[in-house]
């Protein structure tokens, strides 16, 4: 029996409206999460300090249930455990704020109610929602409702950050050794019962992936919430593609509120001098990596923090390069497909050595700014706060309730509903060339030249030619950069048709029935230029009826950083690229000789849509992608910012390799 097969005789086939695979059960866990809980209140221990094995002190928020009596429950209890860098006063300050017994229902109803579908704003909407899909109670880490059935809460500020003393050692070794011995104090102390669970998103989601390759033996579970795993690939330089846009806003945001001081402690005479001396001593760290990046003129005399950006084997690199295929505790992995780290969710998920069960998927058509989004909706998963607590009550307190039988993979698809699969990509999709041509599709008048995509490559010889330019500005790839702020206007962020001016666009014919595409895409290229380097942006969207360009996926490459490491890239049966590895280094940099063409292959981010009948694929090609990012300062000024050309020859085609259910072109 074939895959395809053995998945429909296995689950029925795909359910394309999100219907449920444990009727009644997911319901039975939201009013689980939401009803009378074990103990009515929370008590909080403020700056607990936590001395690691060289002496830094730590400090964290300790959040443990009161009893009806007023007490502070003394009975061990499972611990989760949160590690932030965005300090844990944020965590504390905003978790009480949406959970504020007086608002809480308040704000939540109010937001249930917003529906802004249909207007220009309509991705406003999709931002506010994060509030009722659970973003505030899985990203911080503050879920009252669990610490009051029965859980103890650890939020500790990361070495550097926040209160902890020490200086900031983004997912150092030293960091991670923090993590597991924060862990082990969490578990040794006496309102736990020895087992523990990890919680958080963003950052606080990384690390959790982190401890868990080798986890220590207390941890028993991870709910990570649009976590990275290979940094490098995800946001520093996709593509040698410099994060222009988050990267400065993140920097900024741990580097500011780092330097919030204690000020109870300054009041009561016991300010800690020693977190202010490191504080003095780094107030901007990885700033001046950010620096280099974009001010180095040339690789010939790199500063350090670039010359370490740009080598794989030094101890930058391997920090924020994450090994999930040495993940050995139940995972449940939530992304976007529009995240920062949108890059890395199916493939953290695919690595992980573990049986579906034990790990678990699902991914939302959201940002960074609004995980969960659309979750606890009719059709939809239930809202994150619930999917954790019923993954905690698993695993920490063995309670069947059905939670490692959900999924184990659950989609949202873009232009479509919610989909459960047995796995990803798509069981009956397979990978296939759709070829670029200049034949006019006549659906892109507005673009720098409106060519096809078809399934025979072109017969005659064709060179098209694209510049640089802002129009991208107004995108969805802005909206992804600013991790969703930039989202507000539907004319930017659900339609590419301002930002195609700068772009050359290859749309196919209408599809003559629903089309899923499920998967990595390779979107290789014959370029010419007249420079010796170049940037190429792809994106890759859904044309509907009326004209409307909707931004499904992402990819970029520089240039001279189209060098592929073979030992880990992929192929699909077709022996074409579905996931080009380029390693991203100074050493294998390779510049091109103007006017002569060369073969480059870019790695567009996992994606699962569906394209409905009527509606067509477009490949749009940019020759920039400001603002959210830009080459390295070195290859920028190597590409002279001078137009790029796209040679479309019938002997050596450019093509996309997309993953479908059926034929497209």
């Amino acid at each position: 029996m074939g895959i395809s097969a053995t998945a429909t005789a296995l689950f029925g086939g795909l359910p394309h409206s999100g219907e449920p695979n444990l009727a009644g059960q997911e319901e039975q866990w939201t009013a689980v999460h939401d009803g009378p809980q074990q103990f009515p209140d929370v008590h909080l221990d403020a700056d607990v300090p936590i001395r690691m094995s060289d002496g830094i002190v730590l400090k964290a928020n300790v959040y443990r249930p009161v009893d009806i009596t007023g007490a502070v429950v003394t009975q061990p209890l499972p611990t989760i455990v949160n590690l932030t860098p965005y300090t844990k006063l944020m965590t504390d300050l905003v978790g009480s704020a949406v959970e504020n017994p007086a608002l809480q229902p308040l704000v939540m109803a109010l937001v249930k109610q917003v529906n802004l579908s249909g207007t220009p704003i309509s991705s406003f909407g999709d931002l506010l929602h994060a509030l009722d899909g659970g973003t505030v109670p899985t990203v911080l880490g503050l879920d009252r409702n669990l610490i009051r059935s029965g859980y103890t809460l650890v939020v500790a500020d990361v070495r550097g950050t926040g209160q902890s003393q020490g200086q900031w050692e983004t997912l150092s070794d030293r960091e991670q050794l923090d993590t597991r011995e924060l862990i082990d104090w969490s578990a040794a102390q006496p309102f736990s019962n020895g087992t523990v669970a990890m919680s958080g998103g963003s950052y606080a989601a990384i690390n959790q992936l982190q401890v868990a390759e080798d986890a220590p033996a207390a941890l028993k579970a991870i709910f990570p919430v649009v976590p990275g795993s290979d940094l490098m690939r995800d946001v520093v330089a996709p593509g040698g593609g410099v994060g222009t846009t988050f990267l400065p806003m993140w920097l900024n945001t741990v580097n500011q509120l780092k330097l919030i001081p204690d000020l109870k402690a300054m009041l009561t005479g016991t300010f800690d001098w020693k977190w202010l001396g490191a504080r003095m001593a780094d107030p901007a760290t990885n700033v001046d990596l950010l620096a280099a990046a974009l001010l180095t003129p040339s690789l010939d005399h790199m500063p350090p923090a670039l010359s370490n950006a740009l080598d794989d084997q030094s101890a930058f690199r391997q920090a924020i390069t994450g090994h999930p295929e040495r993940v050995t505790v139940p995972t449940f992995v939530y992304g976007g497909w529009h995240d920062i780290f949108a890059d890395s969710a199916t493939k953290i998920y695919q690595a992980i050595p573990l049986a579906p069960g034990r790990k678990q998927l699902v991914v939302g058509d959201t940002y960074h700014a609004n995980p969960g989004a659309g979750t606890g909706m009719p059709g939809a998963p239930p809202r994150l706060e619930v999917l954790q607590r019923a993954w905690f009550d698993k695993w920490l307190k063995d309670i069947d309730n059905g939670v490692d039988r959900y999924g184990p993979i659950v989609l949202k698809e873009q232009g479509g509903g919610w989909v459960t699969m047995p796995e990803y990509p798509q069981p009956g999709t397979t990978h296939r060339r759709v070829y670029l041509t200049a034949a006019p599709s006549g659906t892109g008048a507005g673009s720098a030249h409106d060519g096809s995509l078809s399934a025979a490559p072109p017969t005659v010889l064709d060179s098209l030619t694209v510049a640089p330019g802002l129009a991208t500005v107004c995108s969805r790839d802005t909206a992804q950069g600013t991790a969703g702020s930039g989202a507000i206007l539907d004319a930017c962020s659900k339609d590419s048709r301002i930002a195609e001016h700068d772009a050359i666009t290859f749309t196919s014919a209408p599809v003559t029935a629903p089309t899923a595409i499920s998967g990595p895409i390779d979107i290789h290229l014959r370029s010419v230029h007249d420079a010796t380097d170049g940037f190429w942006s792809a994106t890759v969207n859904d044309v509907a009826p009326d004209g409307t360009s909707t931004t499904l996926t992402t990819g970029q490459l520089t240039v001279s950083m189209r060098s592929i490491d073979e030992a880990r890239s992929a192929r699909s049966a077709n022996g074409d690229y579905t996931i080009p590895f380029h390693p991203i280094t100074a050493a294998s940099r390779e510049t091109v000789t103007p006017g002569q063409p060369v073969a480059l292959d870019i790695a567009v981010t996992p994606t699962q849509a569906r394209l409905q009948i009527g509606h067509r694929l477009r490949i749009d090609l940019f020759a920039s992608d400001a603002p959210k990012s830009m080459p390295f300062r070195p290859m920028l000024n190597d590409s002279e910012l001078k137009p790029q050309h796209l040679q479309l020859d019938p002997n050596a085609p450019s093509f996309v390799n997309l993953p479908t259910d059926r034929p497209i072109g």
